[in-house]
């Protein structure tokens, strides 16, 4: 393709006649994926030729949002062949009108032109959609015939298609051309913006252009339109800035009819503007918008359900600095009382007021948790038990599960030697004393305890405010204010914990296994997402986290590099700050400081922490035999043959296609699950937040809030993203088959507000059994909540988490199990998870990071399909359907078969563990009924191993004399063999047995 540089400059003033007389002409339509899209491009302008010769061409009145489009290729195709055209050549190429010529091969007829043609590079669900640059490949004597020759239009486009209907342009981002733009910024110079009212069907999208649309209707009068009773009704207000404007608001009159009677406007807001945070507190926009740019303002409204007749008010958008505009609103309620508020038809927006939710916000307790008990100054809670002192910090944490994690006992399990405590250092090295003034509890509730302390001196008053809720976790704010100059050698917590309660440990750049003798951490959070450590044996320990008053959950799960941790400025103190864990006396103390500082009169700092008291509940370990997830959408005839219990349907399936919004093909799912619950079958669905499919109906209304819900990012990825997003985006999975590009999530927002009311929508109304969790981006707040709506009316709400090995660089060296901890309280299983090795890690980084029995959860394995003789040493298989190999089914057959439900579970972590080996690497996990018992036997042995079981007859309930010791026959696990009581074993290295003693 070459450009004809003389004919640009002698035919421009010609292009642009033509192009006004062309104007409207241009219809655009549905192309029905009847191309190949990733070698061509998305749209395709089909052009009619009549004439003869060897040349056509043809002014297209594109109108094109893309920038640059002078230097991608242009495509052309004869429509009776299919055959690419060799000879093709262009002139004025502007986001405007292409000038194309080209060949007819097959004289007159249909063309078809392709003007934005690309080719997908990078990791298939990863891609980077990279745009055929210009070339020149047209025959030359056919170019200089075109040169040296005038030739006028002979075809003609009057239609332009999209691959299909989801990727169209039209009609909001089919751009006004300059002159047009000119035009209406002269008829309203002086104002500071202009208003285009815009329906909800018709979302605002571009922000550098104004839609032709807009051309067309023209800006203000008056906004007409009908809505239902009791709807989620929404509309939009479109603010062109004449000028940089600043705090954007807009306000609403009492819409009244002809009886006087009145929609409130309370009952009117902007989500651009206001709203309800995640946490429930209210959120207080100022919008700012750009000289030249177009912001889409979201309207609610609540209709109330006896509106009758036509309402009318006014909406008064302002902005600092700058004359008001009113814009009349005129609507029309009809008869029709809107199902659901209307929120079953997502594609009018009417669940754009799910972001100012406040569903299941209040801190009910959530079971298997029971209600907070104050005794002075001792809280009690589920298996649990914390003690304060007067200074506000706790005194002493108590747990009171047993070694095995199955059951409660009255001895209690303490955690620390002393009481937690802060030392504030002078330059000098004196340690600072203080005046407490007591202990003041400001609410006692079943879930939540607040009290408040404040410690002073000459120099610094520290106040303290702490909550602690039903699930354990407790959340510090410790604000340290000057009172004078204070020069400071250093301010540290000391964490001391007794040696039985810190057998493991993992964060701080550890896995998750047995506590090294020292650990020296210092902060890089640019690198490495850790702020904190989780230290505890497997019946008792805590999880702590160093923050500040700016903390931010930072993304995670391959982008937290893009947004990482904030460096708290009392902890990181400029990098000064950092923990070491070592022995310290009779302690284990975990001393976290901050370093020299000099803190001027006045100023405060916010020394603040959150502690998580594990474990959280016992083992449910009749719900990990009877549950069996299978991680397929299958047939669920086959499903239910293979025994599995519960069907875990992944997005990127028929009947859930687009990542993280399961609401478009809901009916088709709520079908599936209806058919599963006549078999006795149960279903969960993946859906989370982290990234969300351009699939959603509410993506240009979400972009429209800025980077609430979206992240900033480069943009780029997929096609449609970068045709449709433009920029400042974080492209994430791509499932190619579907085309399903989804978008980062920004972290905490009012996405989570909608995504809880769409779980309860999707419990009450299409009937899931719960959620498949494939990593997250929310806190403890909202995970509470869902557990809340997706348990309610005596729902299952059955919540498994997936991660994958969240320790490396895109992941910030984090461990899975410290970043998700605070969910741990809500899930009923683990499965950690991709990238976790299984082969050539210890035991207790089983039991510390992939097991989940220190804090009440057991788990599945993922990776390679799991080590089944490991894993059931703690009560793990793999996964049904997640893989070709991966085959639970010999493990559950013998579940059936020796009857697990209501066994006793005795983990080799157990001192009172009834059956162990002669070799320190060969581990026994029994599983005990009354006159027969599982054993599991796995080894860690570097080699092949001999090893003689040590049974203690008694404790196992079986006379040694009657005992026999069989191993059943179990495919690609075991042959079936029979040991005599004093045989050795012989384990292969990673291997083990499952084994069956019973009495004659």
């Amino acid at each position: 393709m070459r450009i004809l540089k003389k004919i640009v400059i002698l035919l421009l003033p010609f292009v642009l006649l033509l192009q006004g007389l062309f104007a409207q002409q241009v219809k655009y339509t549905n192309g029905n994926n009847s191309w190949n899209a990733d070698s061509l491009g998305n749209c395709r302008a089909v052009v009619n030729y009549n004439g003869t010769g060897k040349t056509a061409r043809v002014i297209i009145e594109w109108r094109r949002r893309d920038n640059n489009p002078e230097t991608k290729k242009i495509i052309v195709q004869d429509s009776k062949t299919g055959v690419l055209i060799h000879n093709i050549a262009t002139g004025i190429i502007n986001r405007e009108v292409g000038d194309i010529y080209f060949e007819p091969v097959s004289g007159p007829g249909k063309y078809y032109v392709y003007y934005m043609p690309y080719r997908n590079e990078g990791r298939s669900n990863y891609p980077k959609g990279i745009y055929l640059k210009t070339d020149s490949i047209a025959n030359t004597t056919w170019h200089q015939s075109i040169e040296h020759n005038s030739f006028k239009p002979n075809a003609v486009c009057n239609e332009i298609q999209s691959i299909n209907a989801f990727d169209s342009f039209y009609p909001m981002e089919v751009i006004a051309t300059a002159k047009e733009t000119e035009a209406i910024k002269k008829k309203y110079a002086g104002d500071a913006f202009i208003v285009f009212p815009e329906d909800r069907l018709h979302p605002i999208r571009m922000k550098k252009d104004l839609p032709q649309r807009w051309i067309i209707n023209g800006a203000g009068g008056d906004f007409k339109a009908s809505a239902d009773k009791e709807e989620n009704f929404s509309f939009q207000l479109g603010i062109y800035a004449l000028q940089d404007l600043q705090d954007v608001q807009v306000s609403f009159s009492d819409l009244k009819n002809a009886a006087g009677e009145i929609i409130a406007e309370k009952n009117i807001s902007c989500i651009n503007t206001d709203g309800n945070g995640y946490n429930n507190l209210a959120i207080k926009n100022k919008v700012a918008v750009p000289v030249g740019s177009v912001q889409a303002l979201w309207c609610i409204m609540q209709v109330p359900l006896k509106a009758a007749g036509l309402y009318i008010g006014t909406a008064t958008i302002k902005a600092a600095d700058a004359k008001e505009k009113n814009i009349s609103l005129s609507i029309s309620v009809s008869n029709n009382i809107a199902v659901n508020r209307g929120v079953n038809e997502p594609q009018k927006m009417t669940r754009l007021a799910w972001l100012n939710s406040d569903l299941a916000q209040h801190n009910d307790v959530i079971a298997p948790y029971t209600a907070l008990q104050t005794n002075n100054n001792t809280i009690s809670l589920l298996g649990r038990k914390i003690e304060l002192s007067n200074d506000g910090f706790p005194k002493q944490i108590e747990t009171f599960f047993t070694e095995e994690m199955t059951g409660l006992t009255e001895q209690p399990n303490s955690l620390f030697t002393e009481p937690v405590h802060f030392h504030f250092t002078r330059a000098d090295g004196k340690d600072m004393k203080f005046k407490n003034g007591g202990l003041l509890f400001t609410k006692k509730e079943p879930g939540t305890v607040q009290w408040t302390a404040v410690n002073t001196n000459d120099t610094l008053e520290v106040s303290v405010c702490a909550s602690l809720e039903f699930d354990g976790f407790i959340s510090y704010t410790v604000k340290v204010t000057a009172l004078n100059d204070a020069d400071m050698k250093d301010i540290t917590m000391h964490l001391p914990f007794k040696k039985e309660a810190a057998t493991y440990l993992m964060g701080l750049g550890q896995k998750g296994d047995v506590r090294p003798d020292s650990v020296g951490w210092k902060w890089d959070v640019p690198n490495k997402n850790q702020d904190g450590a989780w230290i505890g044996a497997v019946n008792a320990g805590l999880q702590y986290s160093l923050r500040d008053e700016k903390y931010t959950r930072p993304l995670n799960t391959n982008f937290y590099l893009q947004k990482p941790l904030l460096l708290p400025s009392s902890w990181g103190n400029e990098g000064k700050g950092g923990i070491t864990v070592a022995q310290k006396g009779e302690s284990i103390l975990a001393n976290n400081y901050s370093g020299t500082r000099f803190i001027k009169k006045g100023e405060s700092l916010y020394y603040n922490f959150t502690l998580l008291i594990t474990p959280f509940h016992t083992l449910n370990t009749d719900f990990q035999w009877n549950n069996r997830f299978y991680h397929r959408y299958n047939n669920l005839d086959s499903i239910k043959a293979t025994g599995a219990t519960v069907v875990n349907i992944h997005h990127a399936t028929p009947i859930n296609p687009w990542i993280n919004y399961p609401f478009i093909e809901w009916k088709r799912m709520k079908s599936y699950i209806d058919s599963a619950h006549k078999l006795g079958l149960k279903v969960k669905i993946y859906n989370t937040v982290r990234e969300l499919s351009d699939h959603a109906y509410e993506t240009a209304a979400l972009r429209s809030l800025g980077h609430e819900v979206y992240s900033p990012g480069k943009g780029g990825g997929f096609s449609w993203l970068q045709e449709h997003l433009v920029d400042d985006y974080i492209a994430a999975w791509f499932v190619p088959e579907l085309k399903d590009a989804a978008i980062i999530n920004s972290g905490m927002n009012r996405w989570h507000n909608y995504y809880v009311e769409g779980m309860n929508w999707l419990t009450q109304n299409v009937g899931i059994d719960g959620i498949y969790l494939d990593d997250v981006a929310f806190d403890r707040i909202t995970m509470k909540r869902i557990k809340r709506v997706l348990t309610q009316d005596n729902h299952p709400g059955i919540i498994d988490l997936h991660s994958a090995n969240q320790y490396n660089k895109s992941d910030g060296f984090n461990n899975s199990a410290i970043l998700y901890m605070e969910h741990f309280p809500y899930l009923n299983r683990l499965w950690f998870g991709e990238y976790f090795d299984y082969e050539k890690n210890d035991p207790g980084f089983f039991l510390a990071e992939v097991s989940g029995i220190p804090f009440g959860l057991m788990g599945e394995m993922l990776q390679g399909d799991g080590n089944p003789w490991r894993g059931m040493v703690y009560g793990m298989t793999s996964r049904l359907g997640w893989s070709d190999k991966s085959n639970p089914k010999p493990i559950w057959n013998l579940w059936n078969e020796f009857g697990m439900q209501g066994t006793e579970m005795i983990g080799y972590w157990s001192s009172h563990c009834p059956v162990k080996t002669n070799n320190d690497k060969v581990l026994v996990t029994v599983y005990k009924k009354k006159g027969v018992a599982l054993l599991s036997v796995a080894s860690w042995a570097d080699t092949t191993a001999q090893v003689k079981l040590q049974i203690d007859w008694k404790a196992i309930g079986i006379d040694e004399n009657k005992a026999i010791i069989s191993a059943p026959a179990m495919k690609d696990f075991q042959p079936q063999k029979n040991f005599a009581k004093d045989e050795m074993l012989t384990i292969e290295k990673n291997k083990g047995w499952l084994l069956v003693v019973k009495e004659k």
